[in-house]
């Protein structure tokens, strides 16, 4: 079968959002996955954006997945879409055919089988591409604002340990040659040091038992509710964290509302694809609201994880019947939002870091020299 690669490649073009990046800033920002199965986002957003561009061209899906699997460079991506090609072929739906891999996302299921039984597959497919393109976008802001604060930091607590550890003691050993009294601070700084000598190691086994910890918990209601809590309250970076998940909630209500899903089903799978224990656990509460006849805006009222903004203008787009409307301006201006204070959160930790670091060193400097200088003004 013949394609037209002209239109492929222009229709590509127009689709793709990525922008050029030089070979250091691709390989930090590449997905980083120890100990997940699923496929990079940057992967996903590929084969997402490419099947839609496709099916826009005419082709049909068995010729589409294999054209996706042939220019699969890893032996193990070519099997997981092998396995969805052949899934296809032999009459499974294509939302069925990803979740039997375990690769993919109960975002990514529900809203392909949302496409398919309303008839709205390409545009689900871009939808899919756009969120995972902006998903990148995100992380990349991300890393590129924290990027350089954590290797200061990295670097300075590792200048600071080399210091508590090897170079504190040897001033110690001199000031006790002396036999006067030490200064507070620099007595204070000798005793910190003597911690870091007698229990480092033990610090070092508690920290990665409590990480152990807590990742093998990771997927516990106690846990997510206890680390989404304390995630909301965190200054600046609370704030973010909760206009990344309504963005996400607005765009799968967007998805579902728009393909005339009914309101109770849309909340029970948007409840399954948000990931977020707090709005997960306010869905529970809303989809038994609404079975009630309860209004969407009176029952999401009642958490606070939903601003006023938001809920305001739910109640007008249930007074009109537009709430597919409002829910994908909410999720584009969420989306704006986060980038802007990404941007921000990176401009503002670099100084207050440096400055704090700076502050640190400063102290364990002047405590180790205030002896001497006591010292050489008692001899003159």
């Amino acid at each position: 079968m013949s394609i037209d690669l002209s239109k492929y490649d222009l229709k590509k073009e127009k689709t793709s959002i990525k922008k050029k990046e030089s070979f250091a800033f691709d390989f930090l920002n590449k997905d980083i996955q120890l100990f997940g199965s699923e496929l990079s986002d940057k992967k996903k957003e590929r084969f997402y954006s490419e099947l839609n561009i496709l099916f826009s061209a005419g082709v049909d899906i068995k010729t589409a997945l294999e054209l996706i699997e042939e220019e699969q460079t890893k032996a193990k991506d070519k099997e997981v879409f092998r396995k969805i090609k052949e899934s296809v072929i032999s009459g499974g739906s294509l939302s069925n055919a990803i979740h039997q891999t375990e690769k993919f996302s109960p975002y990514e299921y529900y809203s392909l089988k949302i496409g398919e039984e309303s008839g709205r597959l390409p545009e689900v497919l871009l939808d899919l591409a756009s969120f995972f393109s902006k998903k990148i976008e995100q992380k990349r802001q991300i890393v590129n604002a924290l990027s350089y604060p954590t290797i200061v930091l990295f670097t300075s607590f590792g200048a600071i340990f080399f210091m508590m550890k090897f170079v504190v003691p040897m001033f110690a050993d001199v000031f006790k040659r002396f036999n006067g009294e030490l200064p507070y601070l620099t007595k204070l700084i000798i005793k910190i040091s003597e911690g870091f000598s007698h229990y480092s190691f033990y610090f070092f086994i508690l920290l990665f038992s409590v990480i152990a910890l807590f990742y093998s918990q990771r997927k516990k209601d106690w846990y997510r509710k206890a680390t989404s809590s304390i995630a909301l309250k965190l200054p600046i970076i609370g704030n973010m964290v909760q206009k990344i998940y309504l963005a996400r909630f607005c765009h799968s209500m967007n998805l579902l509302v728009g393909a005339k899903t009914p309101l109770v089903n849309a909340i029970d799978l948007v409840k399954k694809m948000v990931g977020f224990y707090p709005i997960e656990y306010s869905l529970k509460v809303v989809q038994e609201d609404i079975l009630r006849g309860e209004s969407l805006y009176k029952s999401l009222s009642k958490f606070k994880v939903y601003n006023k903004r938001m809920l305001s203008l739910i109640k007008v787009a249930e007074e009109v019947n537009q709430l597919d409307v409002i829910f994908g301006k909410l999720a584009k201006q969420y989306g704006d939002e986060v980038e802007h204070q990404t941007s921000l959160l990176g401009s503002l930790i670099e100084p207050i870091m440096i400055i704090f670091l700076g502050l640190l060193v400063s102290v364990i400097l002047i405590a180790m020299y205030l002896p001497l200088f006591q010292l050489s003004s008692s001899v003159h």
